[in-house]
């Protein structure tokens, strides 16, 4: 193939524009899709300013048209997607019998529907090639359960599920389908955004875990370069744990 193309979503800041810039660093061109377009801009501009291929997308994962249309740009840029990272997501504290309809259906729609829809809608760029790799981004709450996050556990215990059943379907297209869920990650809006509502400080949360420390949004974009590569053909339907040893299964 020519240059990989690879879109990331949620990739206006902290791990997705991370995972933006790691797969930039690799050779790829990168489609930089996220609601906050000057966000996605700025990412962009900062890999073309180091030499890389980057664009802007805007658009809601949980609307198909917008997703459509941002597709359908980055290919007229920059070529056919084999390269989809699922990073698009939204979080937040609160205790289950408070948990409206309306949160649990927001939830669902932005980090499981969302997922299969941008997955559906890129996918046939990745039949075509008899090459793909889909990484999404899932969470060690849906391994672990974590107080206060029904919806948002309950939701990425379903992009597990997801990874799955697509990496059995579509494996003998040459197509891997993985995914990586974090621990507490730092620096990204969601934690920080969430920090406060924690049942323990970043402190004591270090030295809860195996590694004595919390993650970064580096450690996420390595393990997305490496199963994004060539040498990852072989493996597919896993849970890539990038935690700190917070869950060891």
């Amino acid at each position: 193939m020519t240059q990989k193309v690879a879109l990331v979503t949620g990739a206006a800041a902290g791990i997705g524009a991370e995972i933006c810039r790691r797969l930039a660093a690799d050779g790829m061109a990168i489609g930089v899709l996220d609601l906050n377009i000057a966000d996605a801009k700025k990412v962009a501009a900062g890999i073309v300013a180091s030499g890389g291929k980057a664009m802007a997308l805007q658009a809601s994962v949980a609307d198909r048209v917008e997703v459509t249309g941002a597709v359908a740009a980055l290919r007229e840029s920059f070529g056919p997607v084999t390269v989809l990272v699922n990073n698009a997501g939204i979080a937040g504290f609160v205790p289950f019998e408070e948990v409206t309809d309306e949160l649990w259906d927001r939830t669902m729609a932005i980090n499981l529907k969302g997922t299969f829809i941008v997955t559906q809608i890129v996918l046939p760029d990745m039949k075509t090639a008899h090459w793909g790799r889909v990484i999404n981004i899932s969470s060690s709450s849906a391994q672990s359960g974590t107080v206060g996050m029904a919806a948002y556990s309950s939701s990425k215990g379903g992009v597990i599920a997801f990874t799955k059943t697509l990496a059995l379907e579509l494996g003998q297209h040459g197509i891997t389908v993985n995914n990586v869920p974090p621990a507490s990650i730092t620096g990204t809006v969601m934690y920080e955004a969430n920090k406060n509502l924690m049942p323990m400080t970043p402190e004591q949360a270090a030295q809860m875990m195996p590694v004595r420390r919390l993650g970064e949004a580096a450690d996420i974009a390595n393990a997305v370069s490496w199963l994004a590569s060539e040498a990852t053909g072989y493996v597919t339907g896993q849970t890539i744990g990038v935690n700190g040893g917070r869950v060891i299964v």
